[in-house]
């Protein structure tokens, strides 16, 4: 028996109960490293915060995102949102507008939101000029007719970080993967 054994302290502590502490204490430490907000800080840009759905109700997805292998090979650098023409496009973050007008037989709206982020949607029918701020939630365009995709049924909604193409619904979703944390054992 050791002097560690033959303490009063030692012999009268319940059972798992510093462990239950441990547990609560790593539990809570998880929780404030790996959820956003939790600890009074914002979640990163792309983590889905700061940006509106450019149509709404949220619309579904009718093509999502499939970033090329290489910048000049094929890929769907940007999502088809449903939307059907007459659909009002909202600005998903305030910015500028950069360029609106014709691309190919199409009409494109762009907005530059600063620090190298840009929105384009098309085909749309542009309510607002080259050099006009926009803010997040006005409406800038409506999808035009007939509408993007197979069924023209959508507007397409691109977004570039710097001359990138990324995914835009980072920026209004959170796509992190989930991450579940021990629930501690009552008592």
């Amino acid at each position: 028996m050791s002097s560690l054994d033959a303490s009063p302290t030692a012999r009268h502590r319940r059972p798992g109960r510093a462990r239950t502490v441990v547990e609560r204490a790593t539990a809570l430490a998880l929780a404030l490293l790996l959820v956003p907000g939790l600890a009074g800080g914002s979640p990163a840009a792309g983590a889905g915060a700061g940006w509106n759905w450019p149509v709404s109700p949220r619309p579904a997805v009718q093509r999502p995102f499939e970033a090329p292998v290489k910048r000049w090979l094929p890929g769907h650098r940007g999502v088809d949102l449903q939307a059907p023409p007459g659909t009002p496009v909202r600005a998903p973050q305030s910015g500028t507008v950069s360029f609106s007008g014709t691309v190919v037989d199409r009409e494109v709206l762009t907005i530059d939101h600063g620090e190298g982020h840009r929105s384009s949607f098309e085909p749309v029918t542009a309510s607002v000029r080259r050099g006009e701020h926009v803010t997040r939630g006005q409406v800038v365009a409506t999808v035009a007719a007939p509408g993007h995709g197979a069924h023209g049924t959508a507007v397409h909604w691109g977004v570039r970080e710097g001359d990138e193409y990324v995914n835009p619904l980072r920026f209004v979703t959170d796509l992190r993967p989930s991450v579940l944390l021990p629930v501690p054992p009552p008592g």
